[in-house]
């Protein structure tokens, strides 16, 4: 998921472990059992080109920074029942080293890449600008 935002952190435990301080994207990253390096490069590619900053500019257009935040939550299954199911998420030794490659596949390609902390209870502050949130499947 991406949201176009004027400012961004992640905090764990009352420390900021990842900042964007000016308008750029923030990417909800969450990975389910079959994604794999042709998921990863699609979503790099989509964090990157697509025109949702202001004047119809991409992240790479305007040099806008990024801030990924791993999120399994995003494939959280409420349609039976009072609690989620996470069924669909990929665990934890799966998805954190492709949520770390769509990082370096953003930082190969020029840009300015902030993070959250993997595994972590973190506490995301943001500003959406517009506001504008897209779902961005590969």
């Amino acid at each position: 998921m991406l949201q176009r935002v004027t400012r961004a952190s992640v905090l764990v435990d009352g420390e900021v472990v990842g900042a964007i301080d000016e308008p750029g994207v923030l990417a909800l990253v969450g990975v389910t059992h079959d994604d794999g390096p042709a998921q990863v490069a699609t979503i790099a590619r989509k964090i990157a080109e697509l025109r949702i900053l202001r004047d119809e500019q991409s992240v790479t257009d305007a040099g806008a920074p990024v801030l990924v935040v791993s999120q399994f939550t995003l494939y959280g299954d409420v349609r039976k029942g009072r609690r989620p199911t996470w069924n669909q998420a990929a665990p934890g030794p799966v998805a954190e080293p492709l949520v770390d490659a769509v990082v370096a596949a953003l930082r190969e390609r020029g840009l300015t890449v902030a993070t959250g902390r993997f595994g972590a209870d973190m506490r995301v502050d943001l500003v959406n600008d517009g506001p504008v949130t897209l779902i961005v499947e590969a």
